[in-house]
């Protein structure tokens, strides 16, 4: 007689029996959804933990990318799947600025919820390329107020994340600083180089080859501690904008209602795989410090984040074309 067997005998006719349920849990596949299309940074955080949870709980998890909207396709369809367990959302940081993007969104970004933790977070680094003349966030403050025209800063697109960064400086500093949407990284990154736009905050990995070599200088780091990656860096709260804070973060979460016994259990696998030395150092690698913090300080931040992000938007006219 097979264990579920086992507990449904022993719930027969007693209400309600989820401690017992919990035991068992999973007995079947998990799906993990994923608001990105296959390659993106959350595509690949979210394939390296569902190899690691699947090993853990002795049951596929299956990455389902789900595309659109920044996040917010997905994560409509998280939640409202059955909150038992056997859906669970990789939640990026879109999580908390679409919500002040978007005139309507079919969920509630923090009451649709339940948290679980936050895997990693990443920190943009803010870079100039040489022909601006400066080395220190002071100096980059004073050149763009005395510069007689506004400085051209280049991002992925209208709402990502070097934009939203950029946004902040701007609301915080009162610099005159004009954002150059670009169809990516990649391009935004090349004009930055060859000296078509004055600035860029950009994920430190693929800049540090361009920063040793000379073509970009780094100002500051947009996390409120410097980044385990790159150490010798400030950030640019420490240079003169105290509060000033930007990551991208990675965490999962499920469908509010997800009984506590299966978040629980959730928590506790996630935690422990941030901890396994090769998850540690491929994160590492890719520029994300590893977290796993509590389903309560997940939700604080995400509560947080919502409030914050919502006047820096609102303050910067930021809008989504």
């Amino acid at each position: 007689m097979n264990k579920s067997l086992l507990v449904w005998l022993a719930c027969a006719g007693v209400a309600p029996c989820t401690a017992s349920a919990a035991e068992v849990y999973p007995s079947k596949a998990i799906r993990f959804i994923v608001p990105q299309a296959p390659g993106g940074t959350s595509d690949i955080v979210g394939r390296m933990v569902a190899v690691k949870l699947s090993e853990a709980v002795k049951q596929p998890v299956i990455v389902d990318n789900r595309n659109g909207a920044s996040g917010t396709i997905g994560s409509a369809i998280a939640a409202k799947a059955p909150a038992d367990g056997y859906t669970i959302l990789l939640a990026y940081t879109v999580h908390t600025t679409s919500p002040a993007l978007y005139a309507r969104l079919p969920y509630d970004p923090v009451r649709s919820f339940s948290t679980i933790t936050i895997l990693a977070a990443a920190p943009l680094v803010l870079v100039v390329p040489p022909k601006v003349p400066v080395t220190t966030l002071a100096e980059f403050i004073r050149y763009a107020k005395t510069g007689g025209r506004p400085l051209t800063f280049g991002s992925a697109g209208n709402g990502s994340g070097g934009h939203l960064a950029g946004e902040l400086l701007r609301v915080m500093s009162q610099a005159p600083v004009a954002h150059v949407p670009y169809k990516g990284t990649g391009p935004a990154l090349t004009e930055l180089i060859g000296g078509q736009i004055d600035f860029m905050f950009a994920a430190i990995v693929p800049v540090q080859p361009h920063i040793k070599s000379g073509r970009l200088r780094a100002i500051a780091v947009s996390s409120s501690k410097r980044a385990i990656t790159a150490p010798e860096i400030p950030t640019v709260a420490e240079s003169g904008l105290p509060g000033f804070e930007y990551v991208g973060w990675y965490g999962v979460l499920a469908p509010t209602g997800t009984p506590r016994a299966i978040i629980d259990r959730l928590h506790a696998e996630l935690v422990q795989i941030l901890q396994i030395p090769d998850m540690r150092e491929r994160l590492l690698a890719d520029g994300a410090e590893p977290i796993g913090n509590t389903p309560a300080a997940f939700e604080a931040y995400l509560k947080a984040e919502l409030e914050r992000w919502t006047r820096v938007i609102k303050e910067s006219g930021t809008k989504i074309d």
